[in-house]
């Protein structure tokens, strides 16, 4: 389970893509950024974790939940350890600053798609922001937050993430035989072995998070699950509005 608070860390990589339709050449962009990114963050990380070992030890690690200010307090005093907290607050505020930016993109997708409220597609005026979506994913944000502990939280996210993860890793199969022609400015690198790795891996994750917190998993699931009336029912009513069943992609 401690592999949850691990992907955690990570959670993340995956939401630039919700932002690729305004970005110039994203199928260069996108592959190099997250490469180059998550790469840099897992160096950043395993260097920092080594640190906090070298320095308190591994039960001194296990002892705090604010691993960096303490062992900055080990080393450096107070006076550093409350400037640690507040480069910890930047970066937390940085991250939802990101999020605000990208995760909203997916509610305004699915509304121009005719697939979610029609409101979350309108584009700010003087922004050119799609403003009602944001606001609406911050006051969903703010619900989670008050509904729950951390730790439930981030297991609820982790683990639909994964699985969404692990979709999207098949659908390149999926893609694959149904589009053998399609263009296909990018291409998986090690194919078809580099996603069956990425699906296997994922589906663990899942399987051991249903294993090890049956009653989280189950309320992940259950919220999930709303997903899939929802989806007929819109698809349903944007079908009658163009007179077909079927929404143009």
């Amino acid at each position: 389970m401690a592999l949850l608070g691990v992907l955690w860390a990570y959670e993340g990589w995956q939401n630039v893509t919700n932002s690729a339709g305004e970005a110039a050449d994203p199928q260069r962009t996108f592959a190099r950024g997250i490469g180059l990114g998550t790469a840099a963050l897992v160096a950043i990380y395993l260097t920092a974790n080594a640190g906090y070992v070298a320095a308190v030890g591994a039960t001194g690690v296990e002892a705090t939940d604010r691993v960096a200010a303490d062992v900055v307090h080990a080393l450096l005093g107070p006076a550093a350890a409350k400037l640690v907290t507040v480069v910890i607050l930047i970066s937390i505020f940085s991250a939802a600053n990101g999020l605000a930016l990208t995760g909203p993109r997916m509610y305004f997708a699915m509304a121009r798609d005719g697939l979610f409220f029609r409101s979350l597609a309108r584009v700010h005026s003087r922004f050119g922001t799609p403003a009602l979506a944001v606001a609406v994913s911050a006051g969903w944000a703010a619900l989670l937050a008050i509904s729950g502990t951390f730790e439930q939280l981030f297991t609820y996210v982790v683990f639909a993430s994964w699985m969404f993860a692990a979709l999207a890793a098949a659908s390149v199969f999926v893609l694959r035989r149904r589009r053998p022609d399609a263009l296909r400015p990018f291409r998986v690198p090690g194919y078809p072995v580099t996603p069956a790795l990425f699906i296997a891996a994922a589906a663990a994750i899942v399987l051991n998070t249903i294993w090890a917190r049956p009653l989280q998993a189950l309320i992940g699931l259950g919220i999930v699950a709303t997903g899939v009336p929802a989806y007929f029912a819109w698809r349903r009513v944007a079908g009658e509005s163009t007179g077909s069943d079927v929404v143009a992609p």
